[in-house]
């Protein structure tokens, strides 16, 4: 008999030890942004906790009213605040309230249940009290007309579809008037550039020697001049071989050359590799070549240029017909 009293009593002081300990180690609190709202407005209820990291908790479950007077309008999510000391860490949770009675309203304690390996227990918040307030009529004052509905600002979406008509409408205009110049003139409507009376390596070669006199490299300005000498080589194999070099990326320009090995030999498919490939590392991958890099790219452009140019080739018709004419006018 004697024992089950002691069990029972050390029982007692066990249950009592545990709820001062999670006392000390558990804060609960509840709290408003505002003690005064007007009717029918939305305050914030912020429930908050702090605790160890390897104690499990349950937030209160709130119902779609706090009380008769109170409603619930929106609960957000859980959030989770980092403390200084590592061991702890501190829950909250804000909830949207409204109320649309005038008065002095009461928000009850809220419960929060705690769970620690076998043992169980709940703490609770104080209760909160806040008023709410209507709107005060001046009575002094007779009725007066109603105000008529201020108009409502245009927004862009209203207007959207009257400036794609104009839009449109002037797209069609221009394109008949394009069209009835395009039929007096007898030409066709759409053509390609006339490519340039000049051989193409005669051009490539003087924009090299206008680049080589810049001495653009030598100012620092290494993205400008690698810029100039593969803006310069696209548009001469454009010219040259018809390649759309201006509008492909420089693999894409290499492995034409490659699938067409009669176009180019090895040596000139090395130098474009070499001139496109660190043209394109120092424009976008910032990389900053070495001088020699810089001399040797220029004199593989001028290589590339003069091993693939195409110059006119005099015809044995012709050359035997120029040396007659001029012994006929030597008579």
């Amino acid at each position: 008999m004697k024992r089950r009293i002691l069990f029972v009593i050390l029982c007692v002081l066990l249950s009592g030890s545990f709820q001062l300990l999670k006392a000390q180690q558990v804060t609960v609190k509840a709290s408003i942004d505002s003690t005064h709202m007007l009717i029918g407005d939305q305050i914030k209820l912020i429930l908050e906790i702090e605790k160890p990291k390897d104690m499990d908790i349950q937030f209160p479950k709130l119902p779609d009213t706090l009380s008769s007077h109170v409603e619930v309008v929106k609960r957000l999510p859980v959030d989770t605040i980092k403390l200084a000391n590592q061991d702890r860490e501190k829950l909250s949770q804000s909830i949207l309230i409204s109320s649309f009675d005038s008065g002095s309203h009461v928000i009850p304690p809220f419960y929060f249940k705690l769970k620690h390996k076998q043992y169980a227990d709940s703490v609770a918040t104080k209760a909160l009290m806040f008023d709410v307030l209507t709107m005060k009529i001046d009575t002094t004052k007779g009725p007066v007309d109603i105000k008529t509905p201020y108009a409502a600002p245009i927004t862009l979406k209203e207007v959207t579809p009257y400036i794609l008509g104009i839009i449109l409408l002037g797209a069609i205009i221009f394109f008949i008037f394009y069209y009835t110049r395009w039929k007096k003139k007898n030409v066709p409507l759409f053509s390609k550039p006339e490519k340039p009376k000049e051989p193409a390596h005669v051009i490539a070669l003087r924009e090299l020697d206008h680049i080589k006199a810049q001495k653009l490299w030598q100012q620092e300005k290494i993205k400008q001049y690698y810029s100039e000498v593969a803006d310069t080589i696209r548009t001469y194999i454009e010219n040259r071989f018809d390649i759309p070099a201006m509008e492909q990326t420089s693999a894409e320009t290499i492995g034409v050359f490659k699938q067409n090995k009669e176009l180019i030999d090895g040596n000139a498919l090395n130098e474009i590799q070499h001139i496109l490939s660190l043209a394109d590392l120092v424009k976008f991958a910032k990389y900053t070549p070495l001088p020699d890099d810089n001399n040797l790219t220029l004199m593989n452009a001028y290589f590339f240029v003069d091993q693939t140019k195409k110059e006119e080739v005099k015809t044995p018709e012709r050359e035997a017909i120029e040396p007659h004419g001029q012994e006929e006018v030597a008579v």
